[in-house]
């Protein structure tokens, strides 16, 4: 799990530097299909199922709908702002499965996991800032992209269907390419890549697949309430490349937020393991 936020940390680092020369469109379809490419190859290796009927499972489909709108909006957010509180307000993703969990499975939440919740989103208010000088309207689109990420979570837990992992994150990457295409009217015209800079799109895509099969690898093998606290490991990994390479300042009302929604997280996630803890 430490190994993927890492590599996902990574990522967005590679996307926030071609995000300076390349309009967003561009950035998410090479990023959608070079990724695509390494999946389908992925997936011939492993012989599993490129088209199969289960694809068209109403929430297969939901999966791949929020998957890539949830993506779009958080590389909008990354290219627009501080590549540190993006990836902050990103946090508050578990915080939303939360109340997604209650409001459409019915799953029982106490006043203590209702109260990290609304303790969390206090820390994103901090982080944003709404109504003052140091409000970035663009922070917003990180918002958006939790919301859709936490979507995209529901819609999974909600999948009764047996189909690869490979095979469902094969068909979002091509969705989140084609959405690339989708934006280009409101996009600037496309710029061809020097050399250097296919360097960095390979590197963007390769750390993004080495994370995503470190999260699936390690949500197969181990125990989610025991993993799952690691996922604020990207928080740490997002901080540290954001001052050390991009020479970003994150601002005391940044990092205080950000300290308020990870601990709100970790809490839940400490609360759920009690909860499900066999008496």
């Amino acid at each position: 799990m430490i190994l993927a936020m890492a590599g996902f940390a990574f990522e967005d680092l590679f996307i926030k530097m071609l995000s300076a020369y390349f309009p967003i469109s561009e950035v998410i379809i090479i990023l959608g299909f070079t990724g695509s490419v390494i999946l389908l190859i992925i997936a011939l290796l492993q012989r599993a199922p490129i088209i199969h009927k289960d694809l068209l499972n109403r929430h297969v489909i939901s999966r791949t709908i929020f998957d890539l709108l949830g993506a779009v909006f958080f590389v909008t957010a990354i290219a627009l702002t501080p590549l540190s509180s993006a990836s902050a307000i990103l946090q508050i993703t578990p915080l939303l499965v939360t109340i997604g969990a209650a409001v459409f499975f019915r799953e029982n939440v106490g006043w203590r996991r209702w109260s990290a919740v609304f303790v969390g989103f206090i820390g994103v208010l901090l982080i944003l800032r709404p109504g003052f000088g140091g409000f970035m309207p663009a922070s917003i689109f990180a918002l958006l992209g939790a919301v859709f990420l936490a979507a995209r979570d529901l819609a999974t837990r909600a999948m009764k269907v047996k189909l690869p992992s490979v095979t469902i994150a094969l068909y979002a990457f091509i969705a989140f390419g084609i959405s690339g295409i989708l934006i280009i009217p409101f996009n600037s015209a496309m710029i061809a890549p020097t050399s250097n800079q296919i360097m960095y799109f390979i590197g963007a895509s390769t750390f993004g697949v080495i994370a995503y099969y470190s999260l699936v690898i390690s949500s197969r093998i181990g125990e989610m309430s025991v993993i799952s606290p690691f996922r604020y490991s990207r928080i740490v990994f997002a901080m540290l490349l954001a001052i050390i390479i991009l020479g970003e300042r994150p601002d005391s009302f940044t990092l205080i937020g950000a300290t308020i929604i990870v601990a709100s997280g970790l809490y839940t996630f400490i609360r759920e393991s009690v909860l499900n803890k066999p008496q």
